[in-house]
Parts: structure tokens; sequence; C-alpha cells
């Protein structure tokens, strides 16, 4: 017994088999309207020869009348075989669109942080809208000239044949020329594609940061260097474009040309057929008929320009996302682990040979908060992000008995929340951006990060839009915002890069001591440049030069000049300010 196989995404059949039902109301609509297309060059033959009888004197009015009605009758019927066959077409196309973008998406999410930011937003903008939409319409074009083209060229073929079969072969002779002609074209006309969907990437990147970075440019008078920069995309975009268009646009008149060329044997040897000195005696119906036919026959294969450029297209669009179309991981549940213990041991880590850190060993608590500190680009931010397992480090790092690294993606969400420096907040309400689906009241969350009165007096309150990336808040709303959803997804490990930095001293006052109550059960890691609170925590962990100093806050006031430079630095040289 034959089982039934299994979708792959990579694969463009796997697609098409998906969508059998709807393929299967386009081939039976689909060839009842292409074999209903038979009938209008035999009623123009027709109906040529009733009008010269007409106007012979051999027939009368009522018979065109009856001519006229029944061809209106079968146009109706075929047009509504039309009719059906593009419903179907555009549901199948509509589908395999969501599809593709949903599996597209779905291991968009699933790759980390380094490879996004390699690969560029303006690339996974087009890769995820354009290329997507390109393959399918490659495919949606396919299956409908698999009708439209296809079966009705071979059933005009055939017509032509009975006709006539020897002026149907010199006539279509031309025919096979502009398929020669699309396959020395292919080619060319991918490239073009490809450098045309390069340069649109490039210019989507430039759009973006045009737009998230025009109060910075035109704050240091930047304009017009940006505007140079952004033309220079600009015009290689354009210049793209127009080379893939001219080569798409010049195949359908070429394919016309050659195809129509047919026709001088037509008018030469139909006519001879009328006359009774052809191959066959005709009337001016059967010639009106042939030459209808042909003509049909030859648009329909013109069209087949249309379906090679959607279908190169549609390729070198394929090649670019299908490293992305393969079956998602099954998301494993999120069970959030129980607190325990984070211990590291010589921990270390390097992008290059030269470390960032090194030799860091300490042990945290459920209940600790440890500070990390030091100078401007010394690690600190990459300290955070080693409990994400991006990038491979040195040495041990455990929550309670596991290696971090040892944990799988979705264990690592589920034990590590994670706040980095720039707030990531979405274009949605305020509610939505806390809550990330869950259904907690948001408001808790909100008031631990003093920012619940803040939110209840704005216009819509919980739902409130906050535009992109947060574009309607101060930069301490949408720092503590982006707090709030932290906290409102509680996990045992927290890393939080600078939290504070955007708060005024009394908002950061009130916010540690409520992160402080909020963390009795957890170990965070609080990274900041500002020391105001770092007598209060467990530890602290100092990073200078690649090394790394840990021990309590009076201890590296007595020990490292650089720590203490730092913090008398900000609090005026009181060691114990802050201090309970």
């Amino acid at each position: 017994m034959e089982t039934k196989k299994a979708f792959t995404p990579d694969r463009i059949g796997s697609y098409f088999r998906a969508e059998w039902l709807s393929l299967t109301f386009v081939t039976l609509s689909g060839l009842f309207y292409n074999v209903g297309l038979l009938a209008t060059p035999w009623f123009e033959g027709r109906l040529a020869q009733c009008l010269a009888d007409i106007l012979g004197g051999n027939e009368t009015a009522g018979k065109m009348a009856v001519l006229v009605l029944a061809y209106l009758a079968v146009t109706l019927a075929v047009q509504g075989a039309r009719f059906i066959k593009r419903f179907y077409v555009r549901r199948f196309a509509n589908n395999i669109n969501r599809r593709m973008k949903g599996i597209l998406y779905a291991n968009l999410v699933r790759q980390s942080r380094a490879s996004l930011k390699q690969e560029g937003a303006g690339e996974l903008m087009t890769k995820a809208i354009s290329d997507v939409d390109d393959c399918v319409e490659g495919m949606r074009k396919f299956t409908t000239e698999v009708f439209d083209t296809g079966v009705v060229m071979v059933s005009y073929a055939v017509m032509l044949l009975v006709y006539d079969w020897r002026l149907a072969l010199l006539s279509l002779l031309f025919t096979p020329i502009s398929y020669v002609c699309a396959a020395w074209m292919k080619k060319p006309v991918q490239q073009a594609g490809a450098a045309y969907k390069k340069a649109a990437g490039a210019l989507s990147a430039a759009t973006l940061d045009r737009a998230g970075n025009a109060v910075t440019y035109r704050i240091y008078g930047c304009e017009e260097a940006t505007e140079a920069r952004y033309e220079q995309t600009l015009g290689d975009y354009e210049r793209t474009a127009v080379r893939s268009n001219v080569w798409q646009s010049a195949l359908p008149p070429l394919y016309l040309a050659a195809s129509e060329a047919g026709v001088l044997f037509i008018l030469w040897f139909g006519a001879k057929n009328v006359l009774g000195t052809g191959w066959r005696a005709w009337d001016i119906a059967a010639f009106t008929a042939f030459l209808s036919c042909f003509t049909k026959l030859t648009v329909k294969s013109s069209k087949v320009a249309k379906l090679f450029n959607s279908v190169q297209k549609a390729e070198v669009s394929w090649k670019r996302i299908r490293p992305l179309m393969k079956s998602p991981e099954p998301l494993e549940p999120l069970h959030v682990p129980a607190p325990a213990d984070v211990t590291l041991e010589k921990l270390s880590f390097a992008y290059t040979q030269e470390p960032i850190f090194s030799n860091l060993s300490l042990t945290a608590h459920p209940g600790d908060i440890i500070g990390v500190t030091g100078p401007v680009a010394c690690g600190k931010s990459t300290f955070g992000r080693v409990f994400l397992c991006e990038a491979p480090y040195g040495g041990s790092a455990r929550f309670g008995g596991t290696e971090f690294s040892h944990l799988t993606p979705r264990q690592i969400a589920a034990t590590v929340g994670y706040l980095g420096h720039d707030p990531e907040l979405s274009s949605d309400t305020v509610q939505s951006n806390v809550l990330c689906g869950s259904n907690e009241d948001a408001l808790v969350d909100l008031s631990a990060t003093a920012l619940k009165d803040e939110v209840l007096s704005m216009e819509d309150g919980l739902d409130t839009i906050i535009g992109s990336s947060g574009v309607r808040l101060s930069g301490g709303q949408a720092q503590r915002l982006a707090l709030a959803r932290t906290l409102a997804h509680p996990r045992p490990v927290l890393v939080l890069d600078d939290p504070f930095s955007a708060l005024d001293r009394k908002t950061g006052d009130t916010v540690f001591a409520n992160l402080r109550e909020y963390a009795k059960d957890k170990v965070v890691f609080l990274i900041s440049h500002r020391l105001y609170h770092f007598p209060q925590m467990r530890q602290i962990i100092f990073m200078e030069d690649g090394r790394v100093e840990v021990g309590t806050h009076d201890k590296l006031m007595a020990s490292i000049p650089a720590y203490r430079h730092l913090y008398e630095s900000q609090t005026g040289g009181d060691c114990h300010e802050a201090q309970e």
C-alpha cells in the first residue's frame, strides 16, 4: 500500500500536492473552458458564411439570429467555467502564499540574533515579502498557463490539422523559434533578476536606515552625505530594475512576431483552397475559422513569454529563500525550571583569539542581584549575551547542575529572561508589548516599573498604540515598558542590560526597590554604568581590558582604583550611599 508523501517545504512539488483539491477544480473547469474556446472560431466561421449567404439571398436573418443566440449561450457557459477556474487558481495561490510565509517566519524567529543581524533587515524584508510573492506568482502562472496556453494550444493545433494538415504544419513552422529564443535568453534574464533582487534588498535597508535615523542625520548635518548615499543606492536599484524589465518586456513581442509569421502562408495557400486550386476545398467559413484559430493560437503561444518571465523570477526567488524553507522544529513546551544556583567557573569569551573577558568565576544564589560594570566597551553586554548561548564560550556556566550550552534554545528561553540595551518594542498597544499574548494583568508589572500611572493617563490607556519601536514614548518610558515585559514573563535567571540608563535617579530608585522584591527567588545579573545601587548588591563583577574582578562593593572600593573612581564620580564620594 502506497504511503502518503510527507510535506517537504523545500520542494515545490509538495505545495502542489498540498493543494490537490483546488487543483482538481482548476483542472476540471480549465478543461471545460479551454475546450469550449474551440467553439469561438467555429462560430466566427459560420457567422461569416451565413452573412455571405444572406447577402447572396440564400439565407434569412433568422438563421443569423439563431447562430448569434447559440454563440452567446456557449460564450456564457465558457466564461462561467473561466470564472470558476480563476477563483480556484487564486485560492490555490493564496493558500500557498500563506503557507510559505508561515514556514519562512517560523524559521526566522528560530534563528539567532547574530544570524538575523548578519542577514540585514532589508534583505529579510525582501525575502519574506517580495521573494515569496514572486515564487507564488510563478506557481500561479504555471498552473494557469497549463490550461490557458498548453491545453488550448493543443486543441487549436488539432483543429488546424483537421481543416488542412499541410497548411497547419507550414503555418506553425515558426512557432518553435520562439521557444528557442526563450532557451537562449534564460541566463541573462536570471542574472538580471538576481541583480534586481539584491538591489531591492539594499534599497529596503537604506530606506529603513534613512527613516529610522532621520533626526540623527539632521542634528549632525549629515543630510547631504546621507542623501548622496541613498541616491546612489536608489540609482543602482533603478538601473537593475530597468535592465530586468527590458529583458522581460522584450520577450512577448518577440514571441508574437515569430509566431505570426505563419499568417503569410495562410493568406496565400488558404486563398487557393477557397478558389479550389489548393490542397483542400474551402468555403469562406473554413477559411475564416482556420485564420481565427491560428491567430488565437499564436496569441496564446506568445503568452509563453509571460509564463517564462514569471518562472524565471520565481526560480531566482526560490534559490534565495530555499535555505529558510524547511520544516520548523516543533517547539518544546515552555517549562520554567525551579530556582537554582548559577555557577561560573573560569568563564571566558572571545570573538577572535583576543578574549573579551576571561577567568570569571562566581556562584550566585536565588535572590542575589549581581552587578556588572566597567568602562565603555569592556565586554559587559557580551557577558550578558553569554547566557543566551548564541556563540560558544570558554570555561563553564551552569544553572543548577546543567551547563547552559547543553540546554536547547527552548530551554534557554524558559530559563533566562533577557533585556537588551536597546528596548525592542513592537508597533502595538502597551498591553500587547507587556504581555506578548499572555492573559496576565499588565498593570502589575507596569506598577513595578513605575509606569502604571503614566500609562493610565494616556489617551487609550493600556490600548494605546506606541508606534514603531515605541516612537510615541520617551526613552525612559520605552525602557521601563521593556523591563515590564521582562518581569511579566518570570524566569529563574534575569539578565538586564543597563535598564536604568534613561531613568532619573528617583525613578531608578523606585524601580530598583521593586526589582529587589521581585527577584527574591531569582538570580539577576544587572549590567549598568550607573553605580548608585551597587552597594546593595550581593556581588559585583568589574570588567576592564579583558580582566575580571569579582567581589563585594566594599572589597572593590578598597582594591580596584578604577571602580572606586567610577563610583565616586557618580555619588560624590559617599561609599555607603543608598546602602541599607
